[in-house]
């Protein structure tokens, strides 16, 4: 409740009453204590207060009972004795229901919740995959190739096609980015496969979420964000990373405020103890960067635990607001982590932190709240009031209906899928086919090409040689025929010449003489020319 502007949270044996400074309220706060103790109750008490400041919240809703802070409380025997005892009437305590939005990554029982790959990012998502540290490294370079080759990863077909193409092509990005493994790329894609049995297909696309829809107000109240985690509690990597990206978005989205009288944003970190279960460094230096920084963003953050010492030293050093619960100490280590939690309080004298802490009933606590100054304020025992809403859950046919009531239902209902890496390399392995069979195509075309070309000198060298043979044939026919005309005309001309020489002779012998003259004569002729006209 609000008291005098401030967060009434609480209230001691003794009626004083115990409350958070908003300005103080984004300086972070841990609510402890063990099963049973009453934590629900306050993450309840602690929402409403901030929702009726104006402050929007954000919850986790593990068991379904946050759900229930959409109905007005009921009236008992019970109520009636705390109200009393609180003076909550004269306070303006009264049963009423808060402005909800139901949101669920798988998008059954909220407004569907989705981010994108790239989003997410190599370092959340590693962890989701569950990869070892050489994998983390591998799926950190493949994000590195997707940028700056303005490949958009949406969704997992968008990352498991990068991977794909990254593997057939290693050694070409060997050089630059460094050699991966096919086996190393082989684990990664199977653990995107395991993520889609589990519904990574469905949170993973767009639209994604965008946190300025968080930052609502209904009628001046600060809506209540609840992401409904009954199912995705049983995966705790994947519950802790999903918390852990939405509180990374605050941080990277808000702009730098600094100082503001009351908090931009609360938001609600339940089953806290799962983020740091084997969480690597590099991850829980990130938390501690986040955690540091986001309250100049005017973002509070809550984290909510069955025992402190799930927060590690270097986050909960940042909680200045705590309210635990009874702590069990069962063991020796029970015994010096609760002894842990008493010390880390300023030092009340009126009562033994340690021993109290191991005593508490359930709806009680042991608090500290930063005062004006900054300066923890003295442990003090008390009360955690009683919530105005329903204590309970809803049934799913009201949840059903304040989903479809809501203004965000149509904007995130039905997902679309954007050109995006997939997309991309599928064209390019449409094109690069192409191209491939075109080269082939070409080469081939390039072969059958030559080989005419072979073909066709031999063709023109057989024809040349039968020319130049028919040429000579011809030459040689030419030449005989030259030589016999040669020699037939020269046998005529010899043949009369030598007659005419042999008359001439022949004339001084008769008749006789003459006729043995000719024939001699025309022999003689003949022989002569014909050695003449040889060649």
């Amino acid at each position: 409740m609000i008291k005098n502007e401030q967060i009434w949270m609480a209230n001691t044996g003794a009626g004083e009453n115990i409350c958070i400074i908003p300005k103080m309220a984004n300086r972070h706060g841990l609510v402890a204590g063990a099963t049973g103790t009453g934590k629900t109750v306050t993450l309840k008490v602690m929402a409403e207060s901030f929702s009726d400041m104006g402050v929007p919240v954000f919850m986790a809703d593990v068991k379904g009972d946050i759900a229930g802070m959409m109905n007005p409380g009921t009236d008992s025997e019970d109520m009636q004795k705390r109200i009393e005892r609180f003076g909550l009437a004269e306070a303006g305590f009264s049963f009423k229901g808060y402005p909800v939005t139901f949101w669920d990554i798988f998008g059954t029982k909220g407004i569907q919740l989705r981010t994108t790959i790239s989003e997410m990012g190599p370092l959340l998502l590693s962890r989701i995959l569950n990869l070892n540290d050489l994998q983390s490294d591998i799926l950190t370079v493949i994000f590195k190739i997707a940028d700056d080759n303005d490949l958009l990863l949406i969704d997992t077909k968008d990352l498991k096609a990068i991977l794909a193409y990254v593997d057939a092509n290693a050694e070409e990005f060997a050089a630059d980015y460094g050699k991966m493994s096919s086996a190393s790329i082989g684990v990664i894609t199977r653990a995107i496969v395991a993520l889609e049995s589990e519904g990574g297909d469905v949170f993973f696309g767009e639209p994604a979420l965008n946190i300025a829809d968080w930052l609502q107000l209904d009628g001046g109240l600060g809506m209540i964000n609840i992401l409904d985690s009954s199912s995705l509690i049983n995966n705790g990597k994947l519950y802790s990373t999903f918390l852990l990206w939405m509180l990374s978005e605050l941080f990277e989205t808000l702009p730098e405020v600094g100082d503001m009288s009351k908090p931009k944003m609360v938001f609600f970190f339940d089953e806290a103890h799962l983020l740091f279960e084997d969480i690597p460094k590099a991850l829980l230096d990130k938390i501690e960067q986040v955690v540091k920084l986001i309250r100049s963003k005017g973002v509070g953050v809550y984290f909510c635990t069955q025992n402190p010492r799930d927060i590690p030293d270097g986050v909960l050093a940042q909680l200045g607001n705590k309210v635990e619960h009874g702590l069990r100490a069962y063991t020796p280590a029970d015994q010096k982590a609760v002894r842990a939690a008493a010390d880390s309080f300023r030092v009340n004298p009126e009562f033994d932190t340690y021993q109290t802490l191991l005593e508490l009933g359930t709806g009680e606590a042991v608090v500290s709240f930063l005062l004006e100054d900054g300066v923890p304020g003295m442990a003090q025992k008390v009360n955690i009031l009683p919530p105005q809403c329903s204590m309970g859950t809803v049934s799913d046919a009201e949840r059903d209906q304040k989903i479809k009531e809501s203004l965000l239902f149509s904007k995130y209902a039905n997902s679309y899928d954007p050109d995006s890496a997939y997309e991309f390399l599928v064209r390019k392995g449409v094109e690069d086919q192409q191209a491939a069979e075109e080269a082939k195509q070409a080469e081939q075309e390039a072969k059958e090409a030559a080989k005419q070309a072979e073909k066709d000198a031999k063709e023109a060298a057989k024809k040349a040689e039968r020319e130049e043979k028919e040429k000579a044939k011809q030459e040689e026919k030419e030449r005989k025929a030259k030589q016999q005309a040669m020699k037939t005309v020269g046998n005529t001309v010899v043949g009369t010449v030598g007659r005419e020489v042999g008359k001439q002779v022949g004339k001084n012998f008769g008749k006789f003489g003459k006729t043995l003259g000719g024939n001699v004569g025309a022999s003689l002729g003949r022989g002569l020319l014909s050695t003449l006209f040889k060649k």
